[in-house]
């Protein structure tokens, strides 16, 4: 049905406006993003197939479905945005730009608070920065004394299955900002969060290089697309 069609306090942005955007499904709230719908298709249809858990065609392999929910938009770029019919480049642009806005709200967040005074979040910041990549990548959150946010830094860069750090670069790199502590972190593109004793390795020859310069080793986290693991809780760091 078009949203015209709907009664006037069924439709989402007169909804929005009367009783406030807590009200609204999340397909609610991307239908007033998105706006228009395509023929054929409602704008709150192309929403909710925006949602709706991704696939793959069996025949090419190519992902078809939506993106998995709110979470999954977050991962997305404009890139992958243009396999869905409906959505030109002002859509996409649009789409793209509200999740970076997002992206920062949260960075934000965590420069203006002590991060460990929420270590979900400090997951869910990792996750948004690095579940989405295809390969692995090593970074390092810089913290001050009072554990806020200084700097995310993507130090290192390697395939699908390992990455080569280098301590020495990881040290110096904690000097630049004056860190008190860091939070290592790397992605698993495979999708498990399990750490391997390459990873405990790495952790204890870093922890170990970066107090000689009297810098803490707080965490190291793991991420996977949907999923993160803090090797301190599992008493690994």
């Amino acid at each position: 049905m078009p949203l015209k069609d709907l009664p006037a306090d069924a439709q989402p942005r007169e909804k929005l406006l009367a009783r406030g955007p807590a009200a609204l499904a999340d397909a609610e709230l991307l239908a007033i993003l998105l706006r228009t719908g395509i023929v054929g298709k409602g704008v709150l249809q192309l929403a909710q197939e925006l949602l709706e858990p991704p696939a793959q065609d069996p025949a090419t392999g190519q992902p078809t479905g939506g993106f998995g929910g709110i979470a999954g938009l977050l991962h997305t770029s404009a890139a992958d945005l243009e396999r869905i019919k409906g959505l030109g480049p002002a859509k996409r642009a649009e789409l793209v730009a509200v999740l970076e806005l997002a992206r920062r709200a949260l960075a934000q967040q965590l420069r203006e608070r002590e991060v460990f005074d929420s270590p979900q979040a400090v997951k869910h910041y990792l996750q948004l920065h690095l579940a989405a990549k295809a390969h692995e990548v090593f970074a390092v959150l810089f913290l001050d004394s009072q554990h806020r946010l200084l700097a995310l830094e993507d130090l290192f860069r390697g395939t699908l299955t390992q990455t080569s750090v280098y301590p020495r670069e990881v040290v110096l790199r904690a000097l630049h900002p004056q860190a008190a502590a860091v939070v290592l972190a790397h992605n698993h593109p495979s999708g498990s969060v399990q750490p391997s004793r390459a990873d405990e390795a790495l952790t204890q020859t870093l922890k170990a290089a970066l107090a000689l310069v009297d810098v803490r080793v707080l965490d190291h986290v793991i991420v996977a697309p949907g999923q993160a693991l803090s090797m301190a809780e599992k008493g690994l760091v």
